[in-house]
């Protein structure tokens, strides 16, 4: 077990329950018995929900500020050690940007000053902070990334104990402890500290490597993997050496200023060209904090989420390790997709997007594999956080074990239907998140559903990630896609921006 370079803290591990009937009222209680306080700056909040679908996400100097992250850990803090009922340990991880150092320092200050102890991986992928904040006796973790968003950007997202995302329901607390009477806050007798932990790393990547090292050599596959100037720069190399393989990488330092810029999962036109030069057998492209994966094949052609879900799902299913061949997806998750995988006897259940609502539904129904469209994959065997690197490394085992290049998987899976995915900036975060209530924009929707009907589907919603509105079109043609995309975005322009 991991324990402090300073002390052995007592068992941190959060309750299936809260101890009181609210944190909030506990931490009132203890602010009665207090004699002198911690003081804070106001603070000025959106009348919007701070949390989205993967924690606290902004700009930087707009949203998310230095005031804002320390108030954060602290709130967090108090919520965190009233449902263990006791101090702590708390994980922090960071990726690239130049914004994560500031975030990351201030808050590890309102965690100190909420009596925890603060042990700081620096430079991780996401799936790392998660894997310790399961491993260790700590009461959580906290990543700071803005994940595939761009480098102005940045975000705060919480995992638990166990290394799932933080519960809404404290989400909510903090939120709530945010927006009441920060002028005059509890005293802590007891200050937390803070130690740069970065060898605590190589447990993360041994955790990866080892369970595949005892089946499968890499040997003789050339894998080209783009870093995204990212999180992964140092962890994933070292992996798929470790595996065997050989390895090119691609934007593989760490650059707060091009993080994400037209390369990584979101961008893969460098990825793609590299693996047609370099004749490789396949490419991986990971985002900025590495939790998303999107592989290429030797021609050069993406493989999203929903192939990597297929392919790992038919792996799993013929060794009789997937529940009622079940998998869990998204309402983004193509048609093609879903009517191949009911064509193999399986079952396909889709969720609200967001790797939460993923795992949720995961937990619920004892489902083992599920994930995203976009590249966020969970499968329970091996992690128990969306994990790009973990992703990529079995993937990679399915090709080699298979003797199969991934070209011909593919080409023997299924053929998507034409799907597209358009993004209106919408800059303003009421009209944003409020979109549902206009009408104008509804009747366009239900005009295009009604003229679709059982040719296609249609998916507008707010981005819980970014300041846009999207817009999914997907049908049995491209002209008929193409079509109701185009008149969606105009009217998502004309009555939003």
């Amino acid at each position: 077990m991991v324990t402090s370079p300073s002390r052995t803290q007592g068992s941190s591990r959060l309750d299936s329950g809260p101890i009181h009937a609210s944190p909030l009222e506990a931490i009132a209680d203890s602010k009665k018995r207090s004699s002198s306080h911690l003081a804070w700056s106001p603070l000025t909040l959106p009348t919007t929900p701070l949390f989205g679908t993967d924690g606290i996400r902004g700009k930087v100097g707009d949203l998310l500020s230095a005031p804002l992250a320390m108030q954060v850990g602290f709130w967090a803090g108090q919520i965190l050690r009233t449902y263990a009922q006791t101090s702590g340990t708390v994980i922090l991880g960071q990726d690239s940007r130049h914004s994560s150092d500031m975030l990351s320092s201030a808050l590890s200050a309102g965690l100190t000053a909420a009596g925890l102890e603060v042990w700081n991986l620096g430079l991780c992928p996401t799936a790392c902070v998660a894997y310790l904040a399961n491993k260790t006796d700590s009461l959580g973790g906290v990543m700071i990334s803005a994940s595939h968003n761009p480098p102005e950007d940045n975000g705060i997202k919480f995992f638990g104990s166990e290394g799932t995302k933080l519960p809404q329901a404290m989400q909510a607390e903090i939120e709530a402890a945010l927006r009441g009477d920060i002028n005059v806050l509890s005293t802590q007798t007891e200050w937390g500290q803070h130690f740069y932990r970065p060898e605590l790393v190589k447990d993360y990547t041994e955790s990866l490597h080892q369970p595949l090292l005892k089946t499968t050599n890499l040997q003789g596959l050339r894998i080209v993997l783009d870093l995204a100037w990212g999180a992964a720069v140092q962890v994933a190399p070292e992996v798929f050496r470790q595996l065997g393989a050989e390895v090119i990488c691609l934007h593989d330092r760490a650059d707060g200023d091009r993080i994400n810029v037209q390369c990584g999962s979101t961008h893969l036109g460098a990825l793609q060209a590299a693996v047609v030069h370099y004749q490789a057998d396949l490419g991986f492209a990971f985002d900025g904090d590495a939790d998303r994966a999107i592989a290429v094949d030797s021609q050069g052609r993406p493989v999203d989420g929903d192939y990597i879900l297929y392919l790992w799902g038919h792996t799993l299913k013929n060794a009789g390790l997937l529940p009622e061949n079940t998998i869990i997806s998204t309402v983004m998750a193509n048609l093609g997709f879903e009517r191949a995988w009911e064509k193999l006897g399986g079952t396909l259940i889709r969720t609200a997007v967001g790797d939460q609502y993923v795992h949720a539904e995961m937990v619920k129904t004892g489902a083992m594999l599920g994930g995203e469209q976009s590249g966020h994959i969970l499968c329970r065997h091996y992690g128990i956080s969306g994990d790009g690197l973990l992703t990529a490394a079995h993937i990679a085992a399915i090709v080699k074990e298979s003797g199969t290049p991934l070209a011909a998987l593919i080409d023997s899976s299924f053929q998507t239907y034409p799907q597209l995915l358009r993004n209106v900036r919408v800059e303003d975060r009421q009209t944003r998140l409020n979109w549902q209530e206009c009408d104008p924009l509804q009747q366009a929707i239900a005009t295009a559903t009604q003229d679709m009907g059982d040719r296609g589907r249609i998916l507008v919603r707010a981005s819980g990630t970014e300041p846009v509105i999207r817009v999914m079109v997907e049908a049995a043609s491209a002209e008929l896609a193409n079509h109701w995309a185009d008149n969606l975005v105009l009217a998502v322009q004309r009555y939003l921006t």
